[in-house]
């Protein structure tokens, strides 16, 4: 599943928009992040994995990679 389509999902279960996102990721950041980037990012799929890093923190999900080897 892309990036993109994560924080979409992410977004709808939180009742959240892009546009609140955007706002919350410029306070975290100090970075300027407006709707239209934001959005542009989520639908070509070129989010950075620490833009995804703070994408989870402000929607209070958690990035978790598991080693399938180990059992």
């Amino acid at each position: 599943m892309s990036s993109g389509k994560i924080v979409r999902i992410w977004l709808t279960e939180r009742y959240m928009t892009i546009t609140e996102l955007s706002k919350r990721m410029t306070a975290e950041t100090g970075r300027k992040y407006t709707r239209q980037s934001l959005s542009k990012k989520i639908s070509r799929n070129s989010l950075k994995y620490s833009e995804m890093e703070i994408i989870a923190k402000i929607l209070n999900y958690k990035i978790d990679f598991i080693d399938l080897e180990k059992k």
